[in-house]
């Protein structure tokens, strides 16, 4: 992997939150029914305030990023709890992880990924914050979906993904999503982010993933190293899949890769890890990481391998996005020629 790249994973898989004292949000206004301080609303017919890669190909992902973001000082010293997508210097972790995951996981399929203003990290150490704030960020999304279905999308076949709180709000997009969207959705990859079993049944459109090449579904799963390692914000998952073996049954699969986006890798030695889905936990118990996690501000423990979702995972992301795309487009090939 090209030094570039290897930058750019370290913004997804690392999640930058940096605080910085920067004089954004100076053209914001103030949040309905809270003191919060908003930046100014992304327009999403402002190519700025997207992410593209157009590869010609016949079907997409729209990708939802993670969080990025730490609180900052509005310039009368008001925090702002939510990125500015018009200024650089917040713009530029979110840019790393968008850059990333598409050079990781897209292949030939077309990258579509906008800017919001998420929600700062320290937003999810409680849930009366995040039950504030995350409409905003989730309300940015849902115009930026509407604005990719009508005007750039074309009718294609999309897979949706989204990681931690991108994945949050990818759920907001399946509860709302009509049929005939959904009609031609590939697929949905939530990672890192619990599903409870109401939120479950409040999304007519959340089919579990049962195998590699189900079509229609929801892929979900969340790893440590050992029950130690969990951390309360992803409790209560009901919706879970092995992404190195593709079972929900809890046989153990064996990952071979580099354990760190921050090293190069003819650098580093692989790790030979086990990978089992425990039915308990519904968490990924990863057995055989060696390198020093980097560990979430605030929330994060230990043991907890949320910052490697993407990365420990990437070679069968990669493999499996493609996997159910061509079994999509072969699909409905087959039931136009009828």
């Amino acid at each position: 992997m090209n030094t570039p790249c290897r930058r750019t994973m370290m913004a997804a898989c690392a999640i930058a939150v940096a605080i910085t004292l920067l004089p954004g949000c100076t053209t914001g206004r103030k949040a309905l029914h809270t003191a919060d301080f908003l930046p100014p609303t992304p327009h999403y017919d402002d190519a700025t305030q997207w992410y593209i890669t157009d590869r010609h190909a016949d079907a997409d992902i729209f990708y939802i990023t993670s969080t990025e973001t730490g609180d900052y000082p509005h310039a009368d010293g008001t925090p702002c709890h939510y990125a500015d997508t018009y200024i650089d210097s917040l713009r530029n972790p979110i840019l790393g992880e968008m850059e990333g995951v598409d050079r990781l996981l897209s292949g030939a399929l077309n990258f579509y990924s906008p800017y919001y203003r998420q929600c700062s990290m320290q937003t999810f150490t409680s849930d009366s914050t995040i039950a504030v704030r995350m409409p905003v960020a989730t309300n940015d999304i849902k115009k930026a979906f509407r604005h990719y279905l009508k005007h750039l999308n074309n009718q294609r076949p999309f897979i949706l993904a989204g990681y931690s709180q991108g994945a949050m709000i990818l759920l907001e997009l399946l509860k709302e999503m009509d049929k005939q969207t959904y009609s031609r959705m590939i697929a949905a990859y939530a990672v890192g982010v619990s599903i409870p079993k109401e939120v479950a049944n409040a999304i007519p459109h959340l089919i579990p993933a049962q195998t590699a090449d189900d079509l229609g579904v929801t892929i979900c799963y969340n790893s440590a190293k050992n029950i130690a390692g969990t951390i309360p914000i992803f409790d209560n998952n009901t919706i879970a899949i092995n992404p190195v073996n593709w079972r929900t049954d809890g046989q153990e699969a064996t990952l071979i890769t580099e354990p760190s986006p921050a090293k190069p890798l003819d650098e580093q030695k692989k790790d030979t890890m086990t990978v089992k889905l425990d039915r308990h936990t519904n968490y990924l118990f990863v057995e055989g990481f060696t390198d020093q996690d980097y560990v979430l501000p605030f929330i994060g423990k230990d043991g907890n391998l949320h910052t490697r979702e993407i990365w420990l995972y990437r070679q069968q992301l990669h493999d499996n996005i493609a996997l159910r795309t061509a079994r999509f487009l072969a699909t409905r090939n087959r039931t136009s020629r009828k």
